[in-house]
């Protein structure tokens, strides 16, 4: 569609909502009454609205699968507004060198990066919610560090998905500023690494709009990773990031009433300390506190429970020291230490 056309410019339009018919050329997948064309008043122009289930209610460029797009440039921008605890997807069809066609799912759907040598499924954490956004996907980026090395040649087809409001999509000759940086949540900025542009101003929404710019990459999208120690979301945590703003979400684990400790049932939730410290996150643990605080807590449980027999202590400190069996040998040495104390008491008491 565009293989044929000047691309050496610094943007190419490839869809508007303005004009007559704008979804002429594109394929409507799903509920007819859950994809349309309004006028926005924030915006004062028209939107595309995408309502309903991402896995069906979305539209595809071209519109005969056929064809392809031949757009060359590195930038792929979709301005959008994503609404708060609504899923949003992206699907988009990339040519390399070698002319193997590959495809990136962007998707809030995924939890976690998953890559096959023709697919890969990212997750999209970190898009901002309820305020119009200039997606930028770095398409070179992620198809060199995807796929092994491969070069990016052409982005051949896009499909967009529930649920979204889509004014415009483009594609960018020089990376934008990315302006979402500034209140990112994670704490690590982006390097700016390559000089960076404006957005050419016929694709510009009004500056009286409230907006962002938002750099993806693979930098990006093992921000949250990093702030989680480096591994797989739970629901709880990627709830926390689509909610964000909204107040912390937390795991479900810790709002149990009750919690089995050192062979019993006790009322209310387990303790913080109890939860496993990633290190490569937090850096050292405090192992003397960790240690100072576990005598304490095992010295109190003795003499609330002094009347019991020997056999109970010391089966206390079996579980004590399996439950702590997660921290290395500096901590186990603390529980032994805790072990001792707890048998000395006991004796005292008997």
């Amino acid at each position: 569609m565009f293989r044929n056309e000047y691309q050496g410019g610094p943007f190419v339009e490839i869809f508007s909502a303005q004009g007559k018919n704008p979804g002429a050329k594109w394929k409507i997948f799903g509920s007819p009454s859950a994809i349309w064309k309004e006028f926005d008043k924030e915006v004062k122009g028209f939107v595309f609205v995408l309502e309903g289930s991402s896995q069906t209610n979305k539209i595809q460029l071209p519109k005969e699968t056929r064809q392809t797009l031949g757009l060359i440039q590195r930038f792929l921008v979709l301005q959008i507004y994503v609404p708060l605890g609504q899923d949003f997807s992206t699907e988009l069809l990339v040519t390399d060198l070698g002319n193997i066609k590959r495809r990136l799912y962007l998707s809030t759907v995924h939890k976690e990066l998953s890559i096959t040598p023709l697919h890969a499924k990212l997750p999209l954490f970190m898009i901002k919610r309820r305020i119009w956004c200039n997606l930028c996907i770095d398409l070179v980026a992620f198809t060199s560090e995807i796929f092994s090395g491969a070069v990016f040649q052409s982005l051949d087809g896009i499909i967009i998905s529930a649920n979204c409001k889509l004014r415009k999509i483009f594609t960018l000759k020089s990376k934008p500023q990315d302006t979402a940086e500034e209140d990112d949540i994670f704490g690590l900025p982006f390097t700016a690494d390559d000089p960076t542009d404006t957005i050419p101003r016929t694709c510009q929404l009004n500056t009286d709009v409230p907006q962002v710019t938002q750099l993806l990459n693979m930098t990006k999208l093992h921000q949250p990773e990093i702030r989680f120690g480096g591994r797989p979301l739970t629901s709880s945590e990627s709830d926390q990031l689509i909610n964000r703003g909204q107040g912390s979400t937390h795991n479900s684990k810790n709002q149990d009433v009750s919690h089995i400790a050192f062979g019993s049932k006790v009322l209310g939730p387990p303790p913080p300390f109890g939860r496993r410290v990633n290190t490569r996150v937090s850096g050292e643990v405090g192992r003397g506190s960790l240690g100072s605080r576990s005598s304490r807590s095992c010295q109190q449980l003795t003499l609330e429970k002094g009347s019991e027999s020997m056999r109970d202590t010391k089966r206390s400190g079996l579980c004590l020291s399996s439950f702590y069996k997660a921290f290395d040998q500096g901590d186990k040495e603390n529980i032994h230490q805790t072990n001792q104390i707890t048998s000395q008491n006991g004796r005292k008491l008997m």
